[in-house]
């Protein structure tokens, strides 16, 4: 399943449930089934993030891989 895929299963979820015109029963269901959703979503985004990678190289030639931080990138756009 694709992260934009499960967002959207995800939103769907939370409408429903937010909705409140379904039955109790269904209300439990679906919020599991969110559940689910959601912890995939997590484990998506971990592997994006792990794959998301940053090569810098150095002034003496020789390459740096550095994880990707929020931080990291500001600073460097802020360099530009």
């Amino acid at each position: 399943m694709k992260f934009e895929d499960a967002l959207k299963k995800l939103e769907t979820i939370v409408n429903e449930l937010e909705s409140g015109d379904i039955s109790l029963d269904k209300a439990i269901e679906r919020y599991q089934e969110g559940m689910l959703v959601s912890k995939k979503c997590l484990e998506l985004l971990d592997k994006a993030e792990k794959k998301v990678e940053i090569c810098l190289k150095a002034k003496d030639g020789s390459v740096k891989i550095k994880s990707f931080k929020e931080k990291d990138h500001n600073k460097d756009k802020n360099n530009i």
